[in-house]
């Protein structure tokens, strides 16, 4: 009888790995580089050699016998929705996105897929943005793509839909980041922004399959995906608890320069930004402040100076004492004195992984963790 997963394409088989359940994606990729992407899925590689790889039985057994069903249906959905599958291995595959630690084995792509590899700088901010916070993503949008530089957001109400809507201004184009299937909108209100972002030449990109719907914990995985493909985040305005701030750790955690646009003191929503000043991002008031401070020349050489945007302590200092009922949060419980994975801390606390990086970064603000490569540490306040 003949080796059914034999006869399987790469995008076939990309998507086989990708359902199979609780593997790390870095863990994936391993798997990959050192088999194959169509030789793990033949039936001929043996069952041996993946228990090697520390795989569970249930894993070993998606991977020799995948659901193809599954997948076949998958690959049809995406073209009822116009999109194309970009696999990890496609020459068309962002080469900064496959330098994070946890790139999409798989993206669904409308639109021009020729857009994700070139130079781009992500615009973020808050929902609920002042009239100067979106007439500043407006203005420095239209600036940027003047540059030639491709502006990225994630198609959100405020700061991120003005960010394209400058692109479009002058008839460029934009790329939009989403989480959810490419089959819908959110928020239905920018179904018309979507159409216009195609329209004009632009991409609009997401790692989940036709069919899903928007999820809390979906958009910081969206982020990741925002600021990865990036060479710098520049934050309009963002409050202390806004998901913008999960996009500039993101940045920072995948060696990308963050940028922060200075308001008022009195205004709430500037207050991330001042805080991102503070740490060390760049100060912005006009597009030459991103311009200056990225070689667009030479997209994969990531010469940015922002690691220690968020990273230092001075936060410690500023605040001299932390409430004692913080001492007693589960969460802050679940980081060890030691590098403590998000994914760790995630178990550990039995909360949802878009509270978990919500509070963590509260937590950092009172000074109490801090930020490090692989995860977090609890610091000694002694």
């Amino acid at each position: 009888m003949p080796n059914e997963n034999t006869s399987k394409s790469s995008i076939q088989c990309w998507l086989a790995l990708k359902l199979v359940s609780r593997l790390a994606i870095h863990k994936k990729i391993k798997l990959v580089a050192s088999i194959g992407i169509k030789s793990l899925f033949s039936q001929a590689f043996p069952h041996k050699s993946l228990v090697k790889y520390g795989l569970s039985s249930k894993q070993i057994s998606m991977i020799k016998a995948p659901n193809w069903h599954k997948v076949d249906e998958i690959i049809a959905n995406s073209a009822l929705c116009n999109s194309r599958i970009l696999t990890f291995d496609d020459p068309l595959y962002s080469d900064l996105l496959k330098q994070i630690y946890d790139p999409p084995l798989v993206l669904f792509v409308q639109g021009n897929l020729k857009l994700i590899n070139q130079p781009q700088v992500a615009i973020v901010g808050s929902r609920g943005a002042s009239f100067g916070g979106l007439e500043f993503a407006f203005n420095i949008s239209s600036q940027l793509v003047k540059e030639n530089v491709i502006v990225t957001s994630g198609l959100a109400l405020g700061i991120d839909g003005q960010a394209h809507k400058g692109a479009l201004a002058i008839e460029d184009k934009t790329i939009a980041v989403v989480a959810t299937g490419l089959d819908q909108v959110y928020p239905k209100s920018h179904r018309q922004l979507a159409n216009k972002i195609l329209s004009a030449g632009g991409a609009i990109v997401s790692e989940f399959i036709p069919g899903t719907t928007p999820r809390p914990g979906h958009f910081p995985r969206r982020n990741r995906i925002i600021s990865g493909m990036s060479l710098g985040v520049l934050v309009v305005e963002a409050t202390l608890k806004s998901g913008s701030l999960i996009t500039a750790r993101s940045a920072i955690e995948q060696n990308r320069d963050v940028f922060a646009v200075p308001s008022s003191i009195n205004n709430p929503q500037g207050e991330g930004c001042h805080w991102l000043i503070q740490q060390g991002a760049k100060l912005v008031t006009q597009c030459a402040d991103i311009v200056c401070e990225l070689d667009f020349s030479d997209q994969p050489s990531l010469n940015l100076r922002s690691e220690k945007v968020l990273t230092e302590k001075s936060q410690i200092n500023k605040e001299k004492s932390v409430n004692k009922d913080l001492f007693i949060d589960p969460l802050l419980a679940s980081v060890g004195y030691e590098t403590t994975p998000v994914d760790v801390v995630v178990s550990r606390s039995e909360l949802p992984i878009e509270e978990v990086l919500t509070r963590l970064t509260m937590l950092e603000l009172k000074g109490v963790v801090c930020a490090v490569p692989g995860g977090y540490l609890r610091l000694n306040r002694g």
